[in-house]
């Protein structure tokens, strides 16, 4: 006999009040700080609500929560090391660039390009995704995500040309 959709949201209810305190407890021994392990815990239960109707059939029991938690905290753990890589990036940047506002213009150029070209710029430099990964946040193949990056590039080197057509190009009394 088919379940109702009550049915589902009790079964729900049930794992919720059961396994929070021990997914929390899990989260909060793997995790530095507490509101990281409060993450952990919000997006296991957000993934086991979406998939509730797809999980085994011991998903109330606490395997299945645990499963769930460790896949979101190495997807937090992949976010932490982007975000502190992007950071070192940032500080690596000269000082000079940011006075003579040549950053400045880079986020300029960038604005003025197509938006699939801004995100795949920004994927790969700020995100720090390569190959494999920016295929799979691009939803194509690793070399049609190559391809994308290298002519959005290409795109951007050309839009900062065209912002500075004369930079270190003229000549002294000569002619253009």
């Amino acid at each position: 006999m088919p379940r109702s959709g009550l049915d589902h949201e009790e079964d729900f209810r049930r794992l919720f009040a059961e396994h929070h305190r021990q997914v929390l407890a899990y989260a909060l021994r793997r995790c530095e700080q507490r509101a990281d392990a409060e993450d952990v815990v919000a997006g296991t239960f957000a993934v086991a609500w979406r998939r509730f109707a797809d999980a085994p059939e011991e998903k109330l029991q606490l395997a299945w929560p645990y499963a769930i938690a460790a896949r979101v905290l190495a997807n937090q753990r992949r976010s932490l090391r982007r975000l502190a890589a992007l950071r070192s990036r940032l500080r690596a940047v000269p000082a000079a660039a940011h006075e003579e506002g040549e950053l400045r213009d880079v986020l300029a150029a960038l604005k003025q390009l197509r938006r699939d070209d801004q995100e795949v710029l920004r994927l790969a430099a700020w995100e720090g995704l390569g190959g494999v990964e920016l295929a799979v946040a691009l939803d194509c193949s690793e070399n049609a995500a190559a391809i994308r990056l290298h002519r959005a590039r290409k795109r951007l080197v050309e839009q900062l040309e065209k912002e500075e057509p004369a930079a270190g190009h003229s000549e002294v009394g000569g002619t253009e």
